[in-house]
């Protein structure tokens, strides 16, 4: 055991700025004696400066600098609450026991403060990144820590360390009022062309609670200037699928920064070079050719001129225009066709490229393929505009049509007419007749009234709207159509369609005369079984006379009404038949 009073403290404690220091104070006192105060102070500038004396749980004599902000605890261990960073010093702590006399011992206190996070600021390349041997990359700046913390650089993930004319990175360290600190650092550093795309960074490094931490920065990407060693030209689209009609562009693209100057040319006859630079963007090394054709086809030359330098680079690009010329369609024979005749029809064109032939009709659809189209047997019908469709597969949409008549001529064939037209006297009608031919025909009608005629490709139809009249009823139309190759004509026959009462009057008539010729050979057949009628062979006799020879009696029926029935059924069918044949003889033979 001890003999004499001793004190113990922690060497070192660390606290967060704006946490709470606990400094613990041990002591031992021998024979378990009991102390009389507890003294705590700070040194401050080599001076000892008294912080507050405990007796007990008491604090007496506080400090005025640290009111409110200290505490003991049941093991007399000091804290310190809201600490800043201008409570890093040594505290010490006395412990006075009576006869055992007084001892102390003494504690540094190290205060934190987390470096905010730092903010790389990119220089921004200027033309010194090309002349200067060490131009400026970026600055670092890391601000309100405490102890002051390091920073360091790095490279695509690599630290950078400070190298004669290679690598230079000056600091520096700025107590601001607070107590805290703000460091700034910068990084010069030689570039080269394969720095466009390094990626620079910085990291703080500082220490809390006896560990070493660090934060780094977000990536930078600086600008570096650099002279161009190649230049590429390119047309795009594809020069393999330029078409004549395309807008086309000359993309001309460098591999200095910044970019030079582009100027355009294209050679001419005798290896002369057109200059095309008024038509280009020189800044961005674009020239734009606008609905090009056969004669835009040739070589193309992009010259760049580094303006530090003066060094020239060029390149060229042959431009094919692909195209599709001179279609043209023969038709074999070629003189006027007639029905009945047979043509062919051959297409032609021309093109740097593979070409495919199609033949459509007038309504757009396909009908063969191949450069030749055969027609047998033709006819009005079959007239057509058809159309040759040349395409090259090799070159997505480029293709060229050319059209053909194909007009077969002939007299007029009338191929419709409203014939036979049922109308009524009087009654207001419609004619129709509808003729096919070319040349275009005429329509003409022999009766008066007013027509509208209508064209649909090689046909004619003529709508003659007429007053039914008794002339018109008897003898009725002819429609006439007529071109220079001929003239066909057709009847149209009018029928009078009777009333309903008409009708029924003649149906009557014709049951009345039925049953009248029933009645009289009823009669005749009776007057012979009685024997009132002799018969003989001898031939025939009417009855109607009375100088007749009474051996030999042949009788004839004819009917009064005989001329009458006979018109009534002429107008029942419309046709004329004899009497005889309509109401016919009741000739009775009798055997002698």
């Amino acid at each position: 055991a001890a003999s004499k009073l001793e004190v113990s403290m922690p060497a070192v404690v660390e606290v967060e700025s704006g946490g709470t220091a606990r400094i613990e104070c041990n002591f031992y006192i021998p024979g378990n004696g009991s102390y009389t105060y507890i003294n705590w102070s700070y040194i401050d500038r080599n001076n000892r400066v008294r912080l507050c004396r405990i007796m007990g749980s008491e604090i007496l004599e506080e400090n005025m600098d640290y009111k409110g902000r200290l505490s003991v605890g049941e093991d007399k261990a000091l804290s310190i609450s809201r600490v800043t960073v201008q409570d890093a010093r040594t505290f010490l702590c006395q412990v006075e026991a009576g006869s055992h006399g007084m001892g102390e011992n003494h504690t540094e206190l190290h205060v934190y403060t987390m470096p905010g996070s730092p903010l790389p600021s990119p220089h921004g390349g200027t033309p010194c990144s090309r002349l200067c041997l060490l131009p400026q990359i970026a600055q670092c700046v890391s601000r309100n820590s405490f102890p002051p913390p390091n920073i360091t650089w790095h490279k695509n993930r690599e630290q950078l360390q400070p190298e004669e004319k290679m690598v230079k990175i000056p600091a520096t360290l700025t107590r601001e009022s607070s107590g805290l600190y703000t460091v700034s650092s910068t990084l010069f550093a030689h570039v080269t062309r394969e720095d466009r795309n390094s990626l620079y960074h910085c990291t703080v490094h500082y220490w809390l609670r006896g560990q070493r931490r660090a934060v780094e920065s977000r990536r930078v990407n600086v600008t570096v200037f650099y002279p161009a060693q190649h230049v590429k030209l390119q047309v795009m689209p594809s020069s393999a699928l330029v078409k004549e009609g395309d807008d086309v562009k000359l993309v001309c693209e460098a591999d200095g920064n910044p970019a030079p100057v582009f100027s355009f040319y294209k050679r001419e006859l005798e290896d002369s070079w057109q200059d095309l630079t008024s038509l280009a963007d020189t800044n961005s090394g674009v020239l734009n050719l606008h609905d090009v054709n056969k004669s835009s086809s040739g070589l193309y030359r992009c010259q760049t001129l580094d303006l530090d330098d003066m060094r020239q680079l060029e390149k060229d690009v042959e431009l094919v225009v692909n195209y599709i010329e001179g279609v043209h369609v023969k038709m074999e024979p070629s003189s006027p066709l007639q029905e009945g005749d047979n043509v062919r029809l051959s297409c032609n064109a021309h093109s740097p490229v593979a070409l495919d032939y199609q033949w459509r009709d007038e309504k757009g659809r396909k009908v063969a393929e191949g450069n030749q189209l055969f027609l047998s047997n033709l006819t009005f019908e079959t007239s057509s505009n058809f159309s040759c469709k040349v395409i090259a597969p090799s070159v997505p949409g480029l293709e060229h049509s050319k059209q053909v008549a194909v007009a077969v001529q002939g007299k007029p064939r009338i191929v419709a007419i409203s014939s036979p037209l049922y109308v009524r006297q009087d009654e207001v009608v419609n004619l129709t007749c509808k003729a096919i031919a070319f040349p275009r025909p005429s329509v003409h009608w022999n009766v008066n009234g007013t027509a509208h005629e209508y064209v649909e490709n090689q046909h004619i139809a003529s709508n003659l709207t007429v007053r039914v009249s008794h002339d018109l009823l008897r003898a009725g139309a002819m429609c006439r159509v007529s071109n220079a190759l001929g003239v066909s004509e057709k009847h149209i026959q009018l029928l009078d369609q009777k009333t309903p009462e008409s009708k029924g009057v003649i149906i009557v008539a014709i049951i009345v005369c039925i049953l009248v010729v029933a009645v009289l050979g009823s009669v005749i057949y009776f007057l012979h079984k009685k024997g009132k009628i002799p018969c003989g062979r001898a031939g025939k006799q009417d009855i109607t006379k009375p100088e007749a020879r009474k051996d030999k009696i042949v009788v004839e029926v004819k009917s009064d009404k005989l001329s009458e029935e006979a018109g009534l059924l002429q107008g029942a069918n419309g046709e004329k038949r004899p009497a005889a044949d309509q109401v016919g003889q009741s000739i009775v033979h009798c055997p002698s």
